[in-house]
This record gives structure tokens, C-alpha cells and sequence, in this order.
């Protein structure tokens, strides 16, 4: 389901019919009393539009050009973002984009190296996936022995121990440091994943979970190296953590994401 498309298509058609009411209104102003009279008795359907129109136009310009909201479905980016999380991605960060069609209509900036970034499924454009932003266009990823090399230089990264967090057994915790942003990565010693070198081509990026072993990303068929017009945003902020069987993780609530 694409709520974008939904959000979109009810504010053009309340605003439709709201609008085309107030222009039978003004030609109709001139047919003495009685035509007011019965111009006055506003449909129901007409009333719902005018009400709903002004909630439905706020709510596209905020969810289109500033924030939208995403609930965290999957491991795939912990220990960064837990099952559960609900986060915030900034739209407007990386430039504005119609909604519906993701077409850039004005450049702010570009994603970097280090982002967490949700972007749209090349499969599927109606599946929005978050990981973190790895390759830039023009660079050459290897991943090799469970390290991650970027234009032939080993991404630094340093071992902090186990993970203690619930869902991730055995799994191991590094720090890692991507361009200027220093994050936490999990290996699983008794879990492979895909490995190989990748080009990432113009206008590309190259996406990899967090959760190193249990993420499909980039490496894999089905994802691959995402098109610029795939890109929805920046994620910032975690604003929730609730599972529908759990309490909320208060702990949670207002962390930024880096």
C-alpha cells in the first residue's frame, strides 16, 4: 500500500470538491434569494471535504518535504535501531522531492558516507528499506572476511565485546568508524553472510545493515545498489520503541540516530 499515493489523492480530491462547490457558490450568487437560499445548504459530502482538506494538505507538507514517520520491522540494523523502534527521517536534507513520483525538485544536499538512510526498493518502490549509507558513486567496496574495505583501505573498526542486547545470541559488538561517523556494527562467528567486491556506479549508493550477518542489503539480488530516486531520507531521531506484546523502552525515546 502506497500511503503516500492514498495521502496525496485525498487531499487533491477534497480539495476538488470543496473548490468546485465555492465556484457553483459564486455563479450561482446571482440568482436572487431563493438560488442563495439553496446554495447555503452545503452537501455533506461538500462539508466533509472543506473539513477534512486544511488537516490532509498539513499533514502531505510535513510528511512530503519535512519528516516522516517509520516503525523499525526488522534486526537487520541493530545494535543501531532496535525491532520496534519508531523513528523520524528528515525529507528535506537531502533535497526536496515531489511525493508519489520521489522526483528532486530542489537540491539541499547529498547523502553521506555514515548515514542511516531509508530509501525506496528498486524491486518494489512501494517497500521502504534503512541501512546505512557505505558506498558513494564512483567507489570501489569489498567485503572480505567479515571487514569492510572502501577503495582499497580497510574501514577501521575495533572489537567492544559481546552483545548484550535480547534477539542477537553470541553475537559479537565492534565500534566501527565510516568516513567521520563512528558506529556500532554485530558479527555472528557462526553466520556467514555474502561477501564480494562491488562497483558502485554513478548516481548509486551502496547500503549495508548494521547487523552485519543478518541484513540484505546492497550485496544481495533483489536490493543492490540503490538509484539516487530511491533515496526517501535521512533517519534522525527515535521518537518510539514499542512492540504490540512489550512495554515501550522509555530508554529509547528521543536518542539520535548515528
Amino acid at each position: 500500500m502506497d500511503f503516500s499515493l492514498i495521502l496525496t489523492t485525498a487531499t487533491a480530491v477534497c480539495g476538488l470538491i470543496w473548490g468546485f462547490h465555492a465556484l457553483l457558490l459564486r455563479l450561482g450568487r446571482g440568482g436572487g434569494a431563493e438560488s442563495q437560499e439553496e446554495n447555503a445548504k452545503e452537501p455533506i459530502l461538500v462539508e466533509y471535504a472543506r473539513s477534512f482538506f486544511p488537516v490532509l494538505l498539513i499533514v502531505l507538507i510535513v510528511r512530503s518535504f519535512l519528516f516522516e514517520p517509520f516503525r523499525i520491522p526488522s534486526s537487520s540494523m541493530v545494535p543501531t535501531l532496535l525491532v520496534g523502534d519508531f523513528i523520524f527521517v528528515n525529507k528535506y536534507f537531502y533535497g526536496l522531492r515531489l511525493p508519489v513520483v520521489n522526483k528532486k525538485f530542489m537540491d539541499i544536499g547529498d547523502p553521506e558516507r555514515g548515514d542511516v538512510v531509508v530509501f525506496r526498493l528498486p524491486a518494489d518502490p512501494s517497500i521502504n528499506y534503512i541501512k546505512r549509507l557505505v558506498g558513494l558513486p564512483g567507489d570501489k567496496v569489498m567485503y572480505r572476511n567479515r571487514r569492510l574495505y572502501i577503495n582499497g583501505e580497510i574501514v577501521a573498526s575495533e572489537a567492544a565485546g559481546e552483545y548484550e542486547g535480547e534477539g542477537q545470541p553470541g553475537s559479537l559488538l565492534y565500534n566501527e568508524l565510516l568516513g567521520e561517523v563512528e558506529h556500532s556494527i554485530l558479527l555472528m562467528p557462526d553466520r556467514r553472510s555474502l561477501e564480494g567486491t562491488f562497483v558502485v556506479p554513478s548516481g548509486h549508493y551502496f547500503m549495508m545493515g548494521d547487523n552485519r550477518d543478518n541484513s540484505k542489503d546492497s550485496r544481495y539480488q533483489g536490493v543492490g545498489i540503490i538509484p539516487d530516486g530511491n533515496i526517501v531520507g535521512k533517519a534522525v531521531l527515535i521518537w518510539m520503541n514499542w512492540g504490540f506484546t512489550k512495554l515501550p523502552r522509555w530508554d529509547r525515546i528521543g536518542n539520535e540516530i548515528n
